[in-house]
């Protein structure tokens, strides 16, 4: 192989690159976390919902840690971590939607599900990180589920809580 221009250029900006790269650490799950960070505490959710379910507080808030614990290689720890998580449940609300007619009766074509969750998040290391935001997510399900058999439905539950996990995930510690 001879060592044309380009291949010299190329070769310089290989070596070159890890110099270029800033301070903050990049991951392959998106993360944008400071070095300095190496520890996260995530309160348990209150649920405030007039209509949540009793579980929901304690299923929400494990599924939070879950999702925070296998995206990062932060430490969880029980209070004052270096970023904080905290909140509540504020609306868990299960209604109908696409209205139909049917023998000039109005039915629900489908029902749907709220969920919205107040976060508050602090960063001991950058305070001008922190934030306090309502995430809302919603799901439509078919006219024949009831919320009965969705509260025990694990996986429909997780795709909702997913979401707005993401969403808190992607504000706090992947700077989208």
């Amino acid at each position: 192989m001879t060592w044309n221009k380009r291949n010299w250029l190329l070769g310089v900006l290989v070596l070159l690159l890890p110099l270029l790269g800033g301070c903050a650490v990049y991951s392959f799950n998106g993360t944008n976390i400071d070095p300095s960070i190496k520890t996260i505490s995530i309160s348990t959710f209150a649920n405030n919902a007039n209509n949540g379910p009793s579980f929901l507080a304690q299923r929400f808030t494990e599924e939070y840690k879950d999702y925070f614990q296998r995206n990062t290689s932060l430490k969880l720890v029980p209070r004052d971590g270096d970023l904080q998580f905290d909140g509540q449940i504020i609306a868990y609300d299960f209604a109908p939607a696409a209205i139909q007619q049917q023998n000039g009766q109005d039915l629900a074509g489908a029902n749907q599900l709220t969920i919205q969750v107040r976060v508050k998040f602090t960063n001991t290391k950058d305070p001008k990180q922190d934030f306090e935001e309502t995430f809302q997510t919603t799901r439509p399900f078919p006219a024949t589920r009831d919320i009965t058999s969705i509260n025990n439905d694990p996986t429909a539950l997780r795709e909702l809580f997913r979401n707005i996990i993401t969403d808190t995930f992607n504000k706090s510690v992947a700077n989208w």
